[in-house]
């Protein structure tokens, strides 16, 4: 029944009548007090507390002179109402004058000796028979309950037993961080952590909101704390080292407390396992030592461990035996460089190590962190043998090996995310970046071998090397200081995407299929040379800049190259020096324009697949818009290859795009969006509305201004898309500020050009499957069918110098022994080949 509503504030320190009164507290209980952390979301906002079973409970308490509800016992000790194996302490455990004067033995000893969660019971009693209902059911028949019903809720358990854990006030040790908090937190602002985000924020907000640090724990095994007390905790001593701690013993020897010292051969200064060995440090051994008080009482030790944790925040000291091994020079060796570990190292290992770091050198105890992520399944939940998602890294490793398992997870997410691990992704790794390098090795030691090529020449100087030589150089050269710079901010994954995308995109798919022809017979000369050593450099660089990635692999690598060339004395790359870059190999202007090569060949190649022509049929001609003058130099410089690559015959350039190609633009909401918000529906609308002319100069200024609403909208080309549309008889593509239109008519004469390109191609591939050498001569006899002979009688000075035949001829194969069947432009056709 309510008879009215009142405020926490004015309930303060009413009082009330004891509900349960099987012991009687101390002077100052069952008065009403404030609590933050007390909400009205569930129930009145008023609660009972605890402070023997509950931190808030406790503070509040404490804050409050609310007294704690104890009995004592026999041993004189005061113990709080649920004793150490979880029941409510026996009467007979009990100190009898205090059972006399403060204990209701009617109401409390049917509950004496009970436990309170069942678990602990070596019989259990059932759901039904718990103390909390026999409690709830005791207070209804006494009338004290408005309501009782069950609440279901997460509780804590053990992690061994799987029993539930019961809180207790332990009298502990604690070390004073608090008074360093602020050097800490100033400190930690010169960490480099990776990701930064847990330094300022997981872990800053742990020291912004640090509390003093529980030393102490009641444990068997471990480091005892090195604390002895006398029995009324008047005096007491720490002993700093082993040799202060003889000292003491030969003390209590003199006062009659110990007989004999067994640390009496240690000898101060050896520093020998021997040495430390005469006496067991741990429990109990040491346990039975008994010290002496300056005063003459006898001390003992204080029972508890010291937290493990502590050990593992000493570890920098501890593994140099600091202080007492002078030889070690310990300012080289601390702090450490780098440290890696879990995110949920944050409360344990990080901050041990910056706390006695802090305390004892008044220094970071590791410049740098990697502060790693958790690995999941390939849809994002955590691996569990239980769930069957867990993946078993030895056979990972056996079946894919090490190098690729590693190179995937350190390449598919940075090591501080949370990776989502799909195995198929490594066997991708495997034969994207592995199998790549491996091939581009095997071409270049097949050639290599072949011309007895071994880097005994004089080096060939850059400057007199072709322009796609110097490329490549500087393109590694750039990769080597990227590298370098990825691996200092310890960016590992940036590092080995750089690594791959220089290996797979640009030494295999651009450099080496570009200059196949340099290694492919002809004459050893000075271009035949450059070609050589600026693939070996390629490959030695970048064996020595993935080895730390990938070990294994690279060593394998950087050995079998070596051993032709020992240009180095190490056996190992992992002997030889990281590979620093020469700022007067890298020319950006010189990347540029490859930059541009590439692209727009990707490009028409791109357009090719669309409309399913092949690259070896030749096409007319490419249109590519210029926007500024410069764009149209780099392009010259680097047109003979692009029309090269893409089998194009001519380009032509258009500065005025209005009367050929149609330009849509529309925003790039990703960079706009957080800009403008509330505005984009009427800047996306403004956009939409630029006429032609409009959207042809913006690209050629690269900027444009909105007026919206009276405000002033700075545009630039990132903020935006724009593309051209087909035209007839064209393909257009588009990249960023890049569009090309490909002309796709294929007359008579390319197509005549592109049979004789598909008969290289297939005599080509017959040379393989005979087991023909590369520089085996060959005689070439193709099937005289009318739809192809034109092509082969006007291209056959192509072929033979293509496939190394020094005879073509058209035969009509009436023997058709030792004849191969091609397709060439859906014809079958046969061809006979043979050594010449």
């Amino acid at each position: 029944m309510m008879t009215g509503e009142f405020a926490g504030s004015e309930m303060k320190d009413m009082t009330y009548e004891q509900l349960i009164d099987w012991v009687k507290p101390t002077e100052g209980a069952f008065r009403v007090v404030t609590g933050n952390f007390v909400t009205t979301e569930e129930g009145t906002g008023i609660v009972h507390i605890a402070p023997t079973f509950g931190a808030d409970d406790q503070k509040v308490a404490r804050e409050n002179d609310i007294p704690a509800l104890m009995v004592k016992l026999k041993d004189g000790l005061m113990s709080p109402l649920v004793d150490r194996k979880g029941r409510m302490v026996p009467v007979e455990n009990m100190d009898p004058s205090f059972v006399e004067r403060y204990v209701n033995l009617d109401t409390y000893s049917p509950f004496a000796g009970r436990y309170v969660k069942n678990e602990y019971s070596d019989q259990d009693a059932g759901d039904d028979d718990t103390l909390d209902i026999d409690i709830a059911v005791s207070l209804k028949q006494a009338g004290k309950v408005f309501r009782i019903e069950k609440h279901i809720h997460n509780y804590p358990h053990c992690w061994r037993t799987d029993k539930p854990v019961l809180y207790y006030p332990l009298d502990s040790w604690f070390i004073r961080t608090t008074a360093l908090r602020d050097r800490m937190i100033e400190l930690n602002n010169t960490i480099n952590w990776k990701p930064q985000s847990t330094g300022t924020g997981r872990f800053g907000k742990w020291l912004e909101n640090l509390v003093d640090w529980n030393l102490s724990r009641s444990r068997y095994w471990g480091t005892p704390l090195p604390i002895w007390v006398t029995e009324d905790n008047t005096e007491e001593k720490c002993i700093g080292s082993v040799a202060e701690f003889k000292e003491e013993i030969d003390k209590a020897i003199e006062a009659g407390l110990m007989k004999e010292n067994p640390l009496a051969g240690f000898k101060d200064g050896d520093n020998s396992a021997e040495n430390y060995e005469q006496f067991d440090l741990h429990r109990p051994f040491v346990d039975e030592i008994i010290l002496v008080s300056d005063s003459g009482k006898p001390m003992k030790r204080e029972m508890d461990l010291i937290d493990v944790w502590f050990d593992s925040g000493a570890m920098p000291y501890a593994q140099y035996h600091y202080p007492f091994d002078k030889e070690v020079n310990f300012g080289k060796v601390f702090p450490a460089d780098f440290i890696a570990e879990g995110v949920d190292q944050t409360r344990g290992w990080f901050f041990t190590l910056h706390a006695i770091a802090t305390m004892i050198s008044d220094s970071v105890s590791f410049k740098n962190i990697i502060s790693n992520g958790l690995v999941l399944d390939k849809n994002g939940n955590k691996m569990s043998k239980r769930l069957g998602n867990a993946v078993d890294p030895f056979d990972t490793i056996e079946k894919y090996g090490s190098d690729p398992l590693r190179w995937y997870m350190l390449t598919n997410a940075q090591p501080w995310d949370n990776l989502k691990f799909d195995i198929t992704g490594v066997d991708e790794v495997k034969r994207k970046f592995f199998s790549t390098l491996y091939n581009t090795y095997s071409f270049f030691a097949l050639y290599a071998n072949i011309d007895g090529f071994t880097f005994k020449e004089e080096e060939v100087p850059l400057d007199e090397r072709q322009e796609i030589d110097r490329w490549i150089i500087s393109l590694l050269n750039t990769l080597v200081e990227e590298v370098n710079n990825c691996f200092d901010d310890y960016d590992i994954t940036r590092a080995a995407r750089a690594i791959q995308n220089f290996v797979t995109e640009d030494l295999s798919n651009w450099y080496v299929r570009l200059n196949r022809k340099r290694y492919w017979g002809g004459e050893y000369n000075k271009d035949k040379i450059a070609a050589y050593q600026t693939l070996y450099t390629c490959l030695e660089t970048v064996c020595r800049l993935a080895a730390p990635v990938t070990p294994f692999y690279m060593d394998r690598l950087f050995i079998d190259l070596n051993s032709v060339t020992e240009k180095f004395d190490e056996n190992s790359v992992h002997l030889t020096d990281f590979p620093s870059w020469n700022d007067d190999h890298i020319d950006k202007e010189l990347e540029k324009r490859m930059d541009i090569a590439q692209k727009v060949s990707s490009m028409i190649l791109g357009l090719r697949r669309k409309v399913s022509i092949k690259v070896r049929q030749p096409l007319s001609r490419i249109m590519i818009p210029v926007t500024n003058g410069k764009f149209r130099e780099r392009f010259e410089a680097v047109k003979d290859l692009i029309m090269s690559e893409v089998n194009v015959k001519d380009v032509e350039y258009i500065d005025d795009t209005s009367g050929i190609l149609v330009k849509k633009i529309k925003p790039n909401f990703k960079m706009l969006g957080p800009r403008y918000g509330k505005m984009m529906k009427q800047i996306s609308a403004a956009i939409g509305s630029l006429e032609q002319s409009s959207i042809i100069q913006f690209e050629i200024n690269g900027r444009c201004s909105l007026n919206i609403e009276g405000e002033e909208i700075k545009l630039t080309l990132d903020d935006v898309e724009i593309i051209s549309e087909d035209i007839p008889g064209w393909l257009v593509a588009n990249e960023g500020t890049l569009t090309v239109a490909l002309d796709v008519t294929v007359t008579d004469e390319l197509k005549q050009e592109g049979i004789a390109r598909e008969f290289v191609n297939r005599i080509q591939n017959l040379r393989k499957e005979s087991g023909f050498d590369v520089t085996d001569k060959i005689h070439v006899s193709i099937e005289n069918l009318e739809e192809i002979a034109g092509a082969v009688k006007k291209h056959s000075g192509y072929i033979s110098s293509q496939t190394l035949a020094d005879h073509i001829e058209l035969s009509s194969f009436e023997e058709t022994k030792d004849v191969s069947w091609v397709d060439i432009d859906n014809i079958p056709v046969g061809i006979r080949i043979r050594k010449s």
